[in-house]
């Protein structure tokens, strides 16, 4: 599949690996986190790798109405290359990619060591993850084997600054069944090309307009498939002007808006918005008729919510 497709004797060898829980086997990856921490539910863990590098994961517990489900925020990448200025992970450059195994024993550890059950997984942890598709691809497929970890697609979400033939490789994937409800987040974060360039350094060379033309080329599905992230950021891209103009944008797409309250960084020139300005926003956008959740906030005192990966933080286990 899109010629990065994991071999079917490699599915089978994950296969056994997970029956006869031998993981450890598989990869010199270690599947014992050497550090975490848990705020209130909100664990952020370290894997050291078998070159001395560490990559973090978080697990995000969130209480329903019925159930308590936990979602894994896996990392892709040690570093990151994009430079987003409202990103921890950024200020670290791109170290490496991570390969399928490091992907997977992010899962491994967070099920087998930390005796968690995942119900859903987002790629939105360190790195981009469309800049290592030869291994987050193969990882979506093991991640959603039901010989395996056992995710449903639909509950598997990947997420992106915006890179262009990055999105049509992953909407082909998305075209394939078993695959069809797997859901793309664009991390757009400005209501124009102007603030984005400001922000992204990626918006320098590819504009709003052709990130908007490559997202409508992702397929999509009664629950979705395509999500709008938004990270509001005070005095940058908060105002109500700014929540008209995001939502004129995306109305062409008909996606969902995921407002994100900004979480302030290591040396950070923005404090984190207000309840009252976050509020503002979301009702404006809403009254323009689009979609708007607003993302709850987890694990920020410990640096492990959105945008602050990038070893700090961390206790010895």
């Amino acid at each position: 599949m899109l010629g990065i497709q994991s071999k079917n004797s490699d599915i089978n060898k994950w296969r056994a690996f997970y029956r006869d829980n031998k993981y450890h086997e598989l990869c010199e990856t270690s599947v014992i986190p050497c550090k975490v921490v848990d705020d209130c539910g909100t664990k952020k863990f370290l894997l050291k790798l078998h070159d001395g590098l560490e990559t973090e994961s978080v697990i995000l517990q969130i209480d329903g109405f019925k159930k308590r489900r936990h979602t894994l925020c896996l990392s892709s990448q040690i570093g990151c290359a994009m430079g987003c200025d409202f990103c921890q992970t950024a200020k670290m450059g791109l170290l490496r990619n991570l390969t399928t195994a490091e992907i997977i024993s992010q899962w491994h550890a967070a099920h087998h060591a930390l005796g968690t059950t995942i119900d859903n997984i987002v790629f939105m942890g360190m790195g981009e993850p469309l800049d290592n598709l030869d291994a987050v691809i193969p990882a979506i497929e093991i991640l959603a084997d039901n010989n395996g970890p056992g995710i449903a697609s639909s509950r598997i979400c990947v997420s992106t600054v915006g890179r262009i033939e990055g999105i049509k490789l992953l909407a082909a994937m998305a075209r394939i069944d078993g695959f069809k409800r797997l859901s793309l987040a664009v991390s757009i974060n400005a209501p124009n090309d102007e603030i984005r360039k400001q922000i992204m350094p990626l918006a320098r060379a590819v504009s709003m307009e052709e990130l908007r033309n490559a997202v409508l080329t992702y397929p999509r599905h009664d629950s979705g498939g395509v999500l709008a992230e938004y990270v509001l950021i005070p005095g940058v891209n908060d105002a109500d002007e700014h929540a008209v103009e995001i939502c004129h944008y995306l109305k062409p797409i008909g996606c969902n808006l995921n407002v994100i309250p900004y979480n302030p960084i290591e040396n950070s020139p923005w404090p984190a918005p207000s309840e009252e300005s976050v509020n503002r926003f979301v009702q404006v956008a809403k009254s323009t008729g689009q979609f708007v959740r607003r993302r709850i906030t987890l694990g920020r005192d410990v640096m492990a919510a959105c945008g602050q990966l990038g070893n700090q933080g961390q206790t010895d286990l």
